[in-house]
């Protein structure tokens, strides 16, 4: 937790707290049913970092065939990206640093991910795709905050991106869990379609 302190103590406004714009429908369900349980201690930041820090676990779970457990535990760490956000929004702790690396944590649990599934199981061009799409909205939102010293907020197109591409890996795991190839082509068009809506994301973003 070293680097994270130094890097807080440099950038101390992208720490400062924020009241969000807005509080969705689905925040509130999610503190009724999930965040009402987490202690005021845990952030949403801190979260974030678990995020980040249990990919690798989960990547090499997965990588040594241990599909039971790397599907569980792949569920748990994606589903983090569902509680920080509204974690943020509903106790008013919205930071600049969380609207930018909460998306990096995302990518690098999917990117990850599709290195090492969708190469394997499906087409060389849907890999791609799938990763070069995930480094265009990296650049674009680097030269958002170098150049015009602000940060993008997730939209909703990058959001039910990052839900399809969710559902696709889970689908490409339980495919291999249970031995049943018919999940990979429903993971295919559910891949192909979180394409779709990352470049509608893209475009939304001025890109």
């Amino acid at each position: 937790m070293g680097i994270i302190k130094k890097y807080q103590l440099k950038h101390p406004d992208e720490f400062e707290y924020q009241k969000p714009k807005e509080v969705h429908p689905h925040d509130h369900f999610m503190d009724l049913v999930f965040l009402r349980f987490i202690p005021r201690w845990v952030t949403p930041n801190k979260i974030t970092w678990f995020r980040f820090l249990a990919t690798p676990i989960v990547v090499l779970t997965i990588a040594f065939g241990n599909y039971f457990v790397g599907i569980i535990l792949f569920v748990i760490v994606a589903f983090t990206d569902a509680i920080d956000g509204s974690l943020a929004r509903t106790r008013n702790k919205i930071t600049k640093f969380g609207m930018m690396f909460d998306p990096l944590a995302d990518k690098f649990l999917v990117g990850s991910l599709v290195l090492l599934l969708v190469f394997e199981y499906y087409d060389w061009w849907l890999g791609v795709a799938l990763l070069g799409l995930e480094i265009a909205f990296i650049a674009s939102a680097l030269v958002v905050r170098y150049k015009f010293k602000t940060v993008h907020m997730a939209n909703v197109w990058g959001k039910i991106k990052m839900i399809l591409q969710v559902l696709a890996v889970f689908l490409t795991l339980s495919a291999l869990l249970f031995n049943f190839p018919y999940l990979f082509t429903i993971g295919a068009w559910v891949f192909g379609l979180a394409i779709g809506f990352a470049v509608v994301s893209l475009f939304a973003h001025g890109v």
